[in-house]
């Protein structure tokens, strides 16, 4: 299959022989254990996949972060406000989760991003990851608040929350990028995970009115439409936990953002090369049959969206009335 669709069963096999049981063997559990729990999710079993995870959302931070992720796309898919409400409180709990693994840090380091930076460096394979998985629990937190409130605004209202997240994903770009990174064995997800984060921020900053954006830029912040692209399909095309998201994101973009917010043109072959392999492998996958008629749609092919949605609600029936 091609690198953008992630064979989660293979993966676990892979893993099992790479996989150092003194130094990784927790976090490597962990993700074969969430990456399970997604290919469930992706076939439609949500009762299944959350069920799978919920008993250790207290003590793993890929547990509490993927139980929460799930909850967070079906109220995203529902738009129902109590669902949208029980994934935020339930990302909070993910985020609190997630903090129990960072490295602790001193006064001076919260306080001067410099030499956090160097220390990175420093941190365990465990502590890294708890790093890209505390920021992306913030930046989901930060969608879900833009979803809640329909206006692009509402996306800094969590202010230093939302730039502690920027903040993050930036220092974990240049790492990688640094001759001090030493990759761990599961270098391919923490990568993954920067490339969803600094591609989810770039492009969404890139698409804020001018006006908007200056004040932004003062305060921080700064945004590149064709950076949060390339991120975004590079972690989509990588062997990756985050492919899928980053997939999900390019989807959003070029189906309905664009076509939303009229700054561009939506690249419909691109989402259309995007979502074959995953239509191919989750047949009746009611995530991807919903884009697969947003696109006929798109094409105005009204008569072909008749075929796809009533499968796709057939599939989700109990999970996502559309």
């Amino acid at each position: 299959p091609p690198a953008a669709l992630m064979d989660f069963p293979a993966a676990r096999r892979a893993r099992s022989r790479e996989s150092d049981p003194r130094s990784a063997s927790d976090l490597n559990v962990a993700l074969d254990e969430c990456m399970t729990a997604v290919d469930l999710f992706l076939s439609n079993k949500f009762p299944e996949a959350l069920a799978s995870l919920q008993a250790k959302t207290k003590d793993s931070m890929y547990h509490a972060l993927t139980y929460a992720t799930i909850l967070e796309m079906q109220a995203m898919m529902t738009f129902d406000a109590q669902d949208m409400l029980n994934a935020g409180n339930t990302m909070k709990e993910a985020q609190a989760t997630c903090q129990k693994f960072r490295k602790k840090s001193t006064v001076a380091d919260s306080f001067n991003n410099l030499v956090h930076r160097q220390n990175l460096e420093h941190f365990t394979e465990e502590e890294i990851h708890a790093e890209i998985c505390y920021a992306e629990c913030l930046l989901q937190r930060a969608a879900l608040t833009f979803l809640q409130d329909e206006n692009m605004v509402s996306f800094i209202k969590g202010g230093i929350k939302v730039r502690n997240s920027y903040q993050t994903y930036r220092e974990l770009d240049s790492f990688i990028q640094s001759p001090n990174y030493a990759k761990g064995k599961n270098y391919l997800h923490f990568e993954g995970g920067v490339k969803l984060g600094v591609g989810a921020f770039n492009l969404t900053l890139s698409m804020f009115p001018t006006r908007i954006l200056r004040l932004l830029e003062f305060v921080g912040f700064s945004g590149s439409k064709e950076y949060g692209l390339l991120q975004l399909q590079e972690g989509a095309l990588m062997y990756s936990f985050r492919s899928v998201l980053c997939t999900m994101l390019l989807l959003c973009y070029h189906t309905f953002m664009t076509f939303v917010l009229g700054t561009g043109k939506g690249n419909v072959e691109e989402a259309e090369r995007l979502l074959k392999p995953y239509l191919a492998r989750y047949p009746k996958g009611a995530i991807f049959l919903f884009f697969a008629g947003r696109i006929e749609t798109i094409k105005g092919n009204i008569d072909t969206v008749s075929n796809p949605f009533p499968l796709g609600k057939e599939s989700s029936r109990t999970t996502l009335p559309y």
